[in-house]
């Protein structure tokens, strides 16, 4: 057993991990800390799931604590890390605090989809780290909000993925605004996509560490290509799948299919949230938590779940729908089976799509032999195990009674309260308010039933029945930004 102390971390670190029960060190992090700990420019190589996070977080708090000690100064961070999405940025944060608190250090997030006021008056009071994606960070640096100048450590997490996304050169902007001599971690799974081309420029004598390929296999994972006969089949399929006792996530392509699925689901008694970008960022965070806190069981996502989120125990992963490319497959089955936990993961095909997923599994693999099979196949029954009990969808709200008195025709529909509503209204009497934003409200009973921009930021506006002498001037409801 390779204990954190034994790799030289600071004794009020390995104190706060011990009250997480986290006293033994991962591979990834047994391999890399001896080096970030010494200040070495470090590249680390390791599929999702490996305990990355805590590699480069040990090191960052204890250096900026110990060696690199200084006084916080306000738009100056003196540590830097930077996430391909707003959920693993967050889930990063959460994760560093506790180390930073012990040595009373500060930690901001900052990324888009939100308001800014918060960032930049986090940002002006002085934090010592900041955890950031990228487009948000430059916007705040163009707006002269923050300067890296002070960045001694730079941290670039899931490299490959913001390759993928499209974010290089903005990375590259960052980066270049540090210290050319700071301490610089890059850790991700693979080295295409112009990876490789960052590493080159900006890490210095870096010492490469690793511990397995992306395709590399997990003991604990189980994989299954369940083939089903239609349509039809495949939806009951589902639904049994979804219906055990422990956490599930299910993978849709589209955002329309993943609300859609989430609702159904809720609906047969199964509390399910969704989580995919045409959500806010309030409801992207009452979703999680009601998917972590155990409030919904089922968690059904396109790919922007794919890396971003971590939760313990995610027993299942359901491929519903296959991906396009075998790098998705196996980010996705990395969402269980994490840090050395068992856990399964279900291929669903339909005939049409046979072919396909047998390339895929290919380039990504994984050797597995397809099964026909309907929702009462007894791998199926083996596979979910104890089904949970069903739980009561919460009730639909009642339709509002139109207002009497309301003058007919030609009136001017947001002063007459009539069937014609503002476009600020949500339409239809504000009936697209997503269940799934009221899940942790309702203890998990809802179900992505969410649908415009106007209702996922946690508001609902009433079509019509406003004061008939409302006075002109601007709306004073405003969508976050």
């Amino acid at each position: 057993m390779t204990t954190f102390v034994s790799l030289g971390v600071p004794h009020a670190l390995a104190e706060v991990l011990s009250t997480q029960g986290k006293t033994e060190a991962f591979p990834i992090q047994a391999d890399t800390l001896p080096d970030t700990l010494a200040g070495r420019d470090v590249l680390g190589r390791g599929k999702t799931g490996s305990g990355k996070t805590l590699a480069f977080s040990i090191p960052m708090v204890a250096r900026l604590a110990g060696q690199l000690a200084g006084n916080r100064k306000p738009g100056r961070p003196r540590g830097l890390i930077l996430a391909p999405t707003r959920e693993l940025a967050t889930q990063i944060a959460v994760a560093i605090e506790p180390l930073a608190a012990a040595y009373s250090m500060k930690v901001t997030t900052i990324f888009g989809g939100v308001s800014q006021n918060r960032q930049v008056s986090a940002l002006n009071a002085g934090v010592d780290i900041v955890v950031a994606c990228p487009g948000r960070l430059e916007d705040l640096m163009k707006q002269r909000h923050v300067s890296l100048d002070g960045v001694q450590i730079t941290v670039l997490d899931e490299a490959d993925h913001m390759a993928d996304l499209g974010f290089l050169p903005v990375v590259t902007r960052i980066l270049a605004a540090t210290p050319a001599k700071g301490q610089r971690l890059l850790f991700s799974a693979t080295l295409d996509n112009g990876v490789d081309k960052l590493v080159k420029r900006f890490l210095t004598d870096q010492v490469t560490h690793s511990v397995d390929e992306v395709t590399s296999h997990v003991e604990a994972m189980t994989h299954s290509v369940f083939e089903v006969d239609g349509v039809e089949s495949k939806k009951k399929l589902v639904q049994q799948l979804a219906s055990g006792t422990g956490r599930r996530i299910l993978f849709m392509r589209t955002k329309h299919q993943a609300r859609k699925l989430a609702k159904q689901l809720t609906d047969a008694g199964i509390p399910s949230v969704d989580l995919h970008g045409n959500l806010s960022q309030a409801a992207r965070d009452r979703n999680l938590l009601a998917f972590s806190s155990g409030d919904a069981r089922v968690l059904v996502a396109t790919d922007v779940a794919a890396r971003g989120v971590h939760v313990d125990d995610v027993q299942l992963v359901v491929h519903v729908d296959p991906p396009a490319e075998h790098k998705a497959y196996l980010h996705r089955s990395g969402r269980t089976a994490r840090a050395g936990s068992a856990g399964d993961v279900v291929t669903v095909v339909l005939p049409e799509q046979r072919k396909d997923t047998a390339v895929l599994l290919r380039k990504a693999n994984i050797t597995v032999t397809p099964v026909r099979v309907t929702a009462d196949s007894p791998q199926v029954a083996e596979l979910v195990g104890e089904q949970a009990r069903y739980v009561e969808p919460a009730p639909k709200a009642a339709p509002q009674p139109q207002r009497q008195g309301s003058p007919r025709g030609g009136g001017n529909p947001r002063r007459s309260g009539g069937n014609g509503s503002s476009t600020r209204s949500g339409g239809n009497g504000g009936s697209n308010t997503s269940s799934s934003n009221s899940t942790a409200r309702r203890g998990g009973a809802g179900g992505g039933t969410g649908g415009g921009a106007a209702s996922t930021d946690g508001r609902q506006h009433a079509a019509g029945g406003g004061r008939r002498r409302r006075p002109a001037g601007p709306a004073t409801s405003q969508r976050t930004r």
